[in-house]
């Protein structure tokens, strides 16, 4: 069955390929850490090469990275620690950002360490170009040590092969990448590693302290981290002897996000908010560890007392939490029905896996397919070896939960694929030494090729070169809201120039708009600011009268549009009579007066008389 040594010792990976004749390479084995680095190193210098006229251009493609950027200027242009209201949006009061300055820090770091060697603007675009690859290299070196902890010491060439591969985890580390996404997906890896480590005390302080750093930053990863507890609990109740990692768990995880919380929380989040790191949330990270640890030390000896210890206490925080905080019970969002309908339920991230277009579902979902048909074969193959199997349970389960919350979001997608490395892993060295050996040249080479193309989930791309994608149908699929020439730098050129102003424009537009100019604008994507988006839309969407009030409350300057933009449906454009329509026809509602703008602009401005 799979996974023995011999094989592992007969395999690399090197130029994407695999190569033999590696019988006992310690220095894979020992010096595991200095090739991680290498790799990432490697991989870094030709993302940013490829990457060098975004970084020039200051591409942040995304809504959230460039609001990011927009938290970490005010920052260092003095706004207070605790105060994460964004004041360009929503002026005057600003907009209520429901985010944590923990991952302002690395991006303010390089922005005051280059600036003085590289000048303001090249010193701040170096810095957004360079820190997604600080979670990058923390990432990869979690995953590296997961694999050599369940699969095999030689196990992680294969592991970082498949990382790169995966379609939808390796963008959320790529240069300009800043928003805290890449983080909680490093942190996640750092938990599991400490869940399946050996050690105990060990793992279970490193689970602990990543899973409080990733409550810290945000709540995106929630669920994952709650299996992951759940997971060294369960361990406990199967062996006494994992109370030590409970106890170290349940200590760190408690005491960190007490930490955290009081380090990063903003001034709204010391409130009893559900989406954030706030009382709520930290009365019942901080109860579920104080649990933990009580029940280490407890005297339980059969699993049968265990178990039923475990699950009272569980009982008592989950009720706490329902007493205490019942406006929680409900999606963290919170926000209003309307709001749900005309743009929540329109996120393509928060919608699920079979409302994609089918290729992009594939791509979501084959690596995550690759990862538990090994974890599978992982199973079987420990119970005739007599390997040690709990790790490779616990984590299969974790890959399993995140497979199945894809019918839920796809905004899961990262996590799914990050917990598949390692059961694709797992699949290829179960495949590759079979073929491999074979005396058969052809099944050498093409077992060879087909076993890649099944670990890293490229064997989609099959189905999908030969069912070519068609305009109509990539049109349907789409749902963002920024158009691909609406972020390109040099279109704000026209717009930088005028008279400081508050800009009225799209909510995915916005964060742009504030990064790229001096200007104000009044919406991004973000929920606690319910009312001002519903201002946007209904301003578009409405007639004059409606649009007079948006302009009057926010003293509107100008409306900018980007016909042609994905998503403008959801302002109006397919209804004649709706004030985006008019815009769009050159028809705009009275008070309303074009600014000529370049030819070559995407843009349409209306300057308010």
């Amino acid at each position: 069955m799979p996974y023995k040594h011999a094989d592992y010792a007969a395999l690399r990976c090197e130029n994407g390929g695999i190569v033999t004749d590696l019988s006992d390479n310690g220095w894979l084995n020992r010096r595991w850490w200095i090739g991680i680095l290498a790799i990432w190193l490697g991989i870094s210098i030709v993302m940013l090469v490829v990457r060098m006229p975004d970084i020039a251009a200051l591409a942040l493609g995304d809504t959230d990275d460039n609001l990011r950027l927009a938290q970490v200027r005010a920052l260092l242009g003095g706004q207070a620690w605790f105060d994460l209201a964004q004041y360009r949006l929503a002026p005057p009061e600003g907009a209520n950002i429901h985010w944590s300055r923990l991952p302002d820090l690395p991006i303010a770091g390089l922005i005051l360490l280059l600036e003085p060697l590289l000048g303001p603007a090249s010193g701040e675009r170096w810095a957004v170009a360079l820190a997604p690859l600080i979670p990058l290299a923390i990432g990869l070196i979690a995953i590296a040590l997961i694999v050599r902890r369940t699969v095999s010491p030689l196990a992680w060439p294969i592991a970082m092969l498949i990382t790169f591969c995966a379609s939808i985890l390796m963008p959320m580390w790529l240069p300009l990448r800043i928003d805290h996404h890449g983080w909680q997906l490093a942190l996640l890896a750092i938990a599991i590693a400490g869940l399946v480590d050996p050690r105990a005390a060990r793992g279970g302080a490193t689970a602990g302290i990543a899973s409080a750093l990733s409550f810290a930053i945000g709540l995106e990863m929630l669920i994952f981290l709650a299996l992951i507890g759940a997971a060294i609990a369960l361990l406990w109740v199967r062996d006494e002897t994992q109370s030590r990692r409970m106890a170290a768990y349940g200590a760190t995880l408690g005491g960190g996000a007490a930490i955290g919380f009081a380090l990063f929380a903003s001034e709204f989040n010391r409130l009893p908010v559900c989406d954030a790191l706030s009382p709520v949330w930290l009365s019942v990270v901080a109860g579920a560890g104080a649990f933990l640890v009580l029940l280490a030390i407890l005297p339980l000896r059969s699993w049968i007392a265990r178990i039923g210890a475990g699950g009272v206490a569980g009982a008592i925080n989950a009720l706490g939490f329902a007493l205490a905080w019942p406006d929680c019970l409900a999606r963290p969002e919170g926000v209003s029905a309307e709001l749900q309908s005309i743009w929540l339920d329109n996120v393509q991230e928060a919608r699920p896996v079979y409302r994609q277009g089918w290729r992009r579902a594939l791509l979501i979902m084959a690596l995550p397919l690759s990862g538990l048909a090994g974890y599978a074969i992982a199973i079987f193959g420990a119970k005739s070896e007599d390997r040690p199997i709990a790790p490779i349970i616990a984590l299969a389960a974790l890959a399993l939960v995140a497979f199945a919350l894809l019918f839920w979001q796809v905004r899961t997608a990262p996590a799914a694929q990050l917990l598949a490395v390692p059961g694709a892993a797992m699949l290829g060295l179960y495949l590759l030494p079979r073929w491999r050996r074979s005396s058969q040249m052809l099944v050498r080479v093409c077992g060879t090729f087909v076993a890649l193309f099944l670990i890293t989930g490229l064997w989609a791309m099959g189905p999908i070169a030969a069912f070519p994608d068609t305009d109509n149908e990539a049109a349907a699929e789409d749902t963002s809201t920024a158009g691909p020439d609406c972020p390109d730098e040099s279109a704000y050129a026209p717009i930088r120039a005028l008279p400081d102003a508050t800009i009225l424009t799209t909510i995915d537009m916005a964060p742009r708009l504030i990064v790229m100019t001096r200007h104000r604008g009044i919406a991004g994507p973000y929920h606690r600011n319910g009312a001002a988006m519903l201002d946007v839309f209904y301003g578009f969407r409405g007639g004059e009268e409606r649009l007079q009030e948006t302009i009057a409350r926010y003293d509107i300057g100008y409306i900018l549009i980007c016909p042609g933009m994905s998503g403008e449906v959801h302002y109006g454009r397919d209804d004649a009579a709706s004030n985006y329509a008019r815009l769009l026809a050159g028809d705009g509602p009275a008070g309303l007066e074009p600014v000529s703008l370049p030819d070559e602009s995407p843009f349409m401005l209306f300057r308010v008389e």
